[in-house]
């Protein structure tokens, strides 16, 4: 009996180590990720009770039935996705974060029951230098289903990597309170810390907003396409730089969230995170922007409260047809090198500098510094912004730091007395 043990723990290992080798040859040669698919779960089929039918050998001994229908990882990841309603953008990064993890299992010949401590502990030392590099990574974004696409642009940063790994852990979690799995390991694993800054450093100086200004009075306004790229760009950077919006909130917003209420207040009308409704002041100039914007478009000054119309368009045909994030970004991103040009033009280095990796969010990020360091309530930022700890928004400001610097500055520039009652400059 132990002999033919023996022999069939063999013939395992010899058929392990050849799966092994034809899994790497295939993954070697394999030209496309398969995608999982992700959407929304449909019902599956009900025995008589009405609930799906479920192969009971999956959860052994357990007397207690699953709480959901999925029958496989992809399943259960789905199930996870849609169970509770996520913003549009919460949605797309935590799908791409479960994608990149069941590829991650699927080439290691691992399933989330198998998951082990030290298996979670190796997939987040990975995300942060995905390897082998030629099969993981590539810097060019190709469609999901073209050869060359890869699950990574490059290695992710920490708070990247944090983000990533908390998608896996609360994964992990609901297939265990879910009665998928019957132990978490995710639970025995902590994520990564990421030092948080005492301050916000990137933000726009007010010779950089002035380059921007200068860049936006420049573009070229001859062709109907190029009056609604200045016009949209224009409208974009003020909202962003009045409003302290997210590219997101702004992207996904109507023309009709842009309204007042008979006073004389303008507001914008945005959705949050975690679907929390806010509403942002309009600034004169960001009004004045909206209605050239419209204009540009062919459209009256001011709108309804109900019109659906995309807020940032596409700027190209007729069709009012909304932008995504990304081009919405990248039109920013173009508009700051424009600045930055020319900054480095007239030998304004520190603002050309600050322009070239500067992003859209940067200007949220000077709006909120600005309103903060000239004495606005944090609470009434807080509010604003839509921050959910009042210690987020204290991170904006500089004030006290700089008037710290200044005092200590204008000492030093005075004589002080040595421990002998001398006077001597503390610094020269």
């Amino acid at each position: 009996m132990n002999r033919d043990y023996a022999n069939n723990l063999d013939l395992f290992y010899n058929y392990a180590i050849l799966a092994e080798s034809r899994a790497h040859s295939l993954w070697n040669t394999m030209a496309v990720f398969d995608e999982f698919d992700l959407e929304p779960l449909p019902r599956l089929a009900s025995g008589p009770s009405g609930h799906a039918m479920v192969d009971a050998k999956l959860f052994h001994d357990d007397a207690h039935a699953p709480l959901i229908d999925a029958q496989t990882d992809s399943e259960v990841a789905r199930a996870f996705l849609y169970h509770a309603a996520l913003a549009p953008t919460t949605l797309k990064s935590t799908k791409t974060e479960l994608g990149r993890f069941l590829l991650w299992c699927r080439a290691h010949h691992q399933t989330l029951r198998g998951i082990r401590v030290e298996d979670l502990t190796v997939y987040k030392d990975w995300l942060r230098d995905p390897q082998p590099a030629e099969q993981w990574i590539s810097p060019t974004r190709w469609p999901r289903r073209d050869p060359r696409w890869r699950p990574f642009s490059g290695p992710l940063s920490d708070p990247s990597v944090r983000q990533a790994f908390r998608v896996v852990k609360s994964l992990m979690t609901f297939a265990t309170n879910a009665g998928y799995l019957r132990r978490n390991a995710g639970s025995l694993v902590k994520n990564i810390k990421t030092p948080r800054q005492a301050r916000v450093t990137r933000y726009l100086s007010e010779p950089a907003i002035d380059w921007v200004y200068a860049a936006l009075d420049a573009m070229s306004a001859k062709t109907p396409a190029a009056r609604k790229a200045s016009a949209r760009n224009r409208l974009l950077f003020i909202a962003y730089l009045t409003t302290g919006a997210r590219l997101s909130e702004l992207v996904a917003a109507t023309m009709g969230a842009i309204y007042t209420e008979g006073d004389g207040r303008w507001w914008l009308d945005v959705m949050g995170k975690g679907q929390k409704p806010r509403r942002l002041p309009v600034a004169p100039e960001m009004l004045a922007a909206y209605r050239d914007y419209r204009h540009a478009h062919g459209l009256t000054p001011c709108t309804a409260r109900d019109d659906a119309t995309p807020l940032v368009l596409n700027t190209r045909g007729n069709e009012l047809v909304a932008v995504t994030d990304e081009a919405a970004s990248n039109a920013v991103k173009a508009l700051f090198a424009a600045a930055a040009g020319l900054a480095h033009a007239q030998g304004d280095r520190d603002a050309a500098a600050a322009l070239r990796t500067a992003s859209a969010h940067w200007l949220r990020h000077t709006m909120l510094t600005t309103h903060a360091n000239n004495g606005v309530a944090l609470k009434t930022l807080q509010d604003t912004a839509g921050h959910a700890s009042l210690s987020t928004t204290a991170t904006y400001l500089h004030k006290s730091d700089k008037e710290r610097h200044d005092e200590l500055m204008a000492s030093m520039d005075h004589p002080g007395r040595d421990a002998v009652g001398s006077t001597r400059p503390l610094a020269r």
